[in-house]
């Protein structure tokens, strides 16, 4: 069974070159998600094996996210992106509960090999 994987970034042009580097590696994209608040709606709804969230993002900034979800479930696996590849960001994601990190721009190669290192 292929892994079910949530995109949560605010740019639909980020979400939809995630969703294509991520579907020809054969991953399936449980559903998408514009900013924190729907992307913990739509974890509750979808229970995907993997989030890969955008860390500045309107309402809900994905840090928050990330702790609201990882309360739902401590065994959540995210990814967070940012065009900030900051010290800080990192370290705050991190501690949040993130997995992994992905700076953008990125490279296809980079985000298939963060997504195969947290789904093990």
């Amino acid at each position: 069974m292929s892994k079910k994987i949530l995109i949560v970034d605010d740019a639909a042009f980020m979400r939809m070159m995630i969703k294509d580097i991520l579907s020809k590696n054969g991953y399936e994209i449980a559903g998408e998600a514009e900013n924190g608040a729907r992307a913990i709606e739509k974890y509750k709804e979808l229970a995907p094996d993997l989030v890969i969230m955008d860390i500045t993002m309107p309402e809900v900034d994905g840090i928050q996210a990330v702790k609201e979800i990882r309360k739902l479930n401590t065994e959540s696996k995210i990814i967070m992106c940012s065009a900030m590849g900051q010290q800080a960001m990192v370290i705050e994601s991190i501690q949040a509960g993130a997995r992994d990190f992905i700076v953008k721009p990125f490279q296809a190669e980079r985000v298939v090999e963060a997504v195969k290192k947290v789904l093990g």
